[in-house]
């Protein structure tokens, strides 16, 4: 599995952005896809992800982030409105298919 990410920028507080992550190779809906995001000194954390048993958010992004799953064209999109500085970070996109795979992560910069 290849995980192709795409999006990102800078954007001003306030503002939206949306990444998209394409999946090649054997995938199923069920096999969960999301992402996450590392922000400058700290740990990789889950953003939203995408599963067979529904979608998990993290707790900062929830009302203002929405992901969403074409099974079809194994691509996974992160809408992300009223942006924040906090929000800055490299985002990752994340499948997993027996085991885990990761994108190249695509940085996201909010400014204040």
């Amino acid at each position: 599995v290849q995980l192709q990410a795409s999006g990102g920028g800078l954007v001003q507080a306030g503002g939206s952005l949306s990444l998209s992550c394409a999946a090649s190779g054997t995938i199923f809906g069920f096999n969960p896809m999301g992402w996450y995001r590392q922000a400058a000194g700290k740990q990789r954390e889950l953003v939203a992800m995408n599963s067979g048993r529904g979608t998990t958010y993290a707790d900062s992004v929830k009302g203002r982030f929405s992901i969403s799953r074409d099974r079809a064209k194994n691509t996974v999109t992160l809408q992300m409105n009223s942006l924040k500085p906090e929000d800055t970070a490299v985002y990752y996109c994340k499948a997993t298919v027996a085991r885990y795979y990761w994108g190249k992560g695509t940085l996201v910069t909010v400014s204040s």
